[in-house]
């Protein structure tokens, strides 16, 4: 695959769309509502502060999901959640979101230290796991957040750091959406300690991140196909991908319902894994009124058991 990162996540979103103090990540036991600050913080993420949004139905009695949004390479938070169109999901669904950034590259672009294919020159030094899951114990010390609804997002570049978040704290993560990315190339790098659902959603037509596969600069990664086959195995599932009858319409430039649905049944621990292709899709998918919706329903679904 041609080296065109730079850039390349970044201004679409813009057109389209018209963001770390580190606590215990030891999910522990499900406190009460006087365990709270009376008063909690609305902003975390330390010298990568991001604000937290809160549903004004917010208890502090009451256990809420969590939904983490990672960016593409270039991109910011902010951008990424306008583009997904997830904000809305705060009210409607009553749920907290953050939308944290990556660090600055030697170019300046934004990324996260996800695989060794992708993405940025920051250099491994960058902990971006140890941010991610000191940003969700910070967030869980002030909020009573659901600690079997903690969801991550990503596109592109955040979709392969939620696989790799997916891969390493697997204990506290109950599901990942992947939009646009791919997991680790080789299977044994990635060692969940248990199962996490995982719903990669892909254009056929991606031509940055190629659906089946590629490498960045000289780092290969996995075509959709063996990021599935590899949850498949982290996961227990029965082999074989089955199809559902019913396809989705995920891409409003794309005619009708373009994106057919392909899972693996029998998957231990009640978790899923899910490939969404958006045949003639590309990178930046023109997202559907649906979308949102179909993603948030299907995170919903797959609390950790």
């Amino acid at each position: 695959m041609r080296n065109r990162l730079p850039g390349l996540f970044l201004l679409p979103l813009l057109a389209l769309a018209a963001v770390a103090g580190c606590g215990d990540s030891d999910p522990g036991s499900a406190p009460g509502a006087s365990s709270f600050p009376a008063t909690p913080r609305t902003e975390f993420g330390g010298d990568r502060p991001v604000a937290i949004q809160v549903p004004t139905s917010y208890t502090a009695d009451r256990p809420t999901p969590l939904l983490v949004i990672l960016h593409g390479y270039g991109a910011n938070g902010f951008f990424q959640e306008q583009y997904l169109g997830l904000a809305p999901l705060v009210e409607r669904q009553g749920i907290l979101i953050v939308a944290p950034d990556g660090t600055p590259d030697a170019s300046g672009q934004r990324f996260w230290n996800a695989t060794p294919a992708c993405c940025g020159s920051g250099g491994p030094s960058v902990d971006d796991v140890g941010y991610l899951r000191g940003l969700i114990a910070d967030i869980r010390h002030d909020y009573n957040v659901d600690r079997q609804r903690i969801f991550l997002v990503g596109h592109s570049n955040g979709a392969f750091m939620a696989h790799r978040l997916a891969c390493e704290a697997a204990h506290e993560v109950a599901a990942i959406v992947s939009l646009a990315g791919a997991t680790f190339a080789d299977a044994a790098a990635c060692r969940p300690s248990e199962p996490v659902s995982v719903l990669d959603i892909h254009g056929d037509a991606d031509d940055t991140i190629l659906y089946q596969g590629g490498q960045i600069g000289r780092s290969p990664y996995p075509g959709e196909l063996d990021t599935m086959m590899h949850w498949q195995v982290y996961d227990h599932c029965a082999p074989g991908l089955v199809s559902d009858p019913m396809p989705l319409d995920l891409d409003f430039r794309l005619i009708g319902n373009e994106t057919n649905v392909q899972r693996f049944n029998d998957c231990a621990r009640a978790t899923d894994v899910e490939l969404w292709t958006i045949h003639g899709g590309g990178h930046i998918p023109n997202i559907s009124h649906s979308f949102p919706t179909d993603l948030w329903q299907w995170l919903s679904d797959h609390p950790k058991q």
